[in-house]
């Protein structure tokens, strides 16, 4: 098959999944809820109910909510969004609130009762949310995916109902192959990409920028700057790390996501972008590359499913490693190669929630992919048959969502229950 026949799914997906977001995006994904509920009702709520997937509780429970003044957890994010949020800005819906707005979250919380529930679903991403007024009600249900509303309700009439629980509309991921990957970046009209990589460059690298000059989280990447070597592979694992530690603890800049996770699309970007700038390598090369590295993690991460045990941040360390090999001249076989190394390395690192440690673990997932590379270069690979390895990349992606999506479901509900104490 002529690869053109794929050229403008490419760039639909690169556009649907390079688009900014403000915090983390469980979070932004509540108080988007929680403010198209207002909209609906349309008054003043007094009580307030959400029903939540677990897999929403492990990733919300810890993390700083933005533009809140250091609040966190489910009922923040959901007070943030009723009292102030703008659910015409999507995953940017907390980003236009003033300093002098915030004690209005808390003025919230005191005069409406807020009741959360475990929603015990096979839907690893669910989100109900129910306001009530003296008069009204409006219900929001969102599924599947971030901004993907399945259901609005007024007073318990539905004004909107996607009957068959269908995704938005996104373009099938089931085109992506690696080989088309590298086939696309190399034959990719920069023109046609070149507004998304810019929003991701430039917001990216100010807050992995604003990590390293700041006290955020654990400071995960200013320890590897100061405890080893001025390397590129260290500055590389540093600059992504400390865009994680700075987004998971309040920052109030944007990121631009890649499916569906700013951990993600931070790490899929900022160490190709390190890999460029310290080896003056051009911005049409660097294009290309981001283009590579983004494009595998999508299709990593599209067999695994938007929420899961599997750490996603090991998807887009691969897709790092893989963009930095075609930075540096390599072409399919190389890139291949990479992967599957990278993927042998730490596959099976468990998401226990957002929050601090989360930079470590885009750490070692931005290693793995370096470490990928340089096995390839020094002529040393896993073969198939070493663990989940498969002879053919493709044979261990899907080896690898298999393992995440399927193997991994008890690991996933045993988490959920450490976390919350049930």
């Amino acid at each position: 098959m002529s690869f053109n026949a794929n050229y403008d799914k490419y760039i639909a997906i690169l556009k649907e999944e390079l688009v900014p977001a403000m915090g983390c995006t469980e979070p932004a994904a509540i108080a988007y809820a929680g403010a198209k509920a207002r909209a609906i009702l349309g008054d003043t709520p007094t009580r307030a109910e959400i029903s939540v997937s677990g897999n929403i509780i492990k990733n919300v429970k810890s993390v700083v909510v933005p533009h809140t003044g250091g609040m966190r957890g489910i009922e923040n994010a959901l007070a943030a969004g009723v009292a102030v949020g703008d659910a015409e800005l999507g995953l940017q819906v907390l980003s236009s609130i003033e300093a002098e707005q915030i004690p209005e979250i808390a003025k919230f919380c005191e005069g409406c009762e807020i009741t959360l529930e475990h929603r015990k679903t096979s839907c690893v991403f669910d989100i109900a949310v129910t306001l009530y007024s003296a008069e009204h009600s409006a219900y929001v249900r969102i599924k599947d995916k971030h901004t993907n509303i399945v259901e609005l309700r007024r007073d318990g009439e539905v004004i909107f109902k996607n009957e068959n629980n269908e995704m938005e509309s996104c373009t099938d991921r089931s085109c992506l192959s690696v080989e088309e990957i590298v086939q696309f970046a190399d034959c990719v009209d920069i023109a046609d990409v070149r507004d998304v990589l810019d929003r991701q460059i430039a917001y990216n690298m100010a807050i992995a920028e604003e990590g390293i000059k700041n006290n955020w989280g654990a400071n995960i990447g200013k320890v590897f700057l100061a405890a080893y070597p001025d390397d590129i592979k260290i500055k590389a694992k540093a600059y992504a790390a400390a865009g994680s530690d700075a987004r998971m603890n309040g920052c109030e800049l944007p990121v631009v996501i890649n499916s569906g996770s700013g951990n993600q699309g931070m790490t899929a970007s900022i160490p190709v972008i390190v890999y460029a700038r310290e080896l003056g390598i051009d911005a049409d090369r660097l294009y290309r590359a981001l283009c590579v590295s983004n494009l595998v993690t999508v299709h990593l991460k599209s067999g695994i499913g938007t929420l899961s045990a599997y750490c996603g941040v090991v998807s887009a360390g691969a897709g790092a490693g893989c963009g930095i090999a075609y930075l540096l001249g390599g072409g399919y076989r190389e890139i291949g190669h990479t992967l599957v190394n990278a993927l042998a390395v730490d596959s099976g690192v468990i998401c226990d929630g957002a929050k601090a440690s989360c930079a470590a673990k885009i750490a070692i997932a931005v290693e793995s992919g370096i470490l990928g590379y340089e096995m390839y270069k020094a002529g040393n690979q896993f073969h198939g048959g070493d663990g989940i390895v498969k002879k053919g990349v493709e044979n261990t992606i899907d080896n690898v969502s298999r393992l995440a999506r399927a193997g991994m479901k008890e690991t996933d509900r045993e988490i959920i229950s450490i976390m919350i104490d049930e």
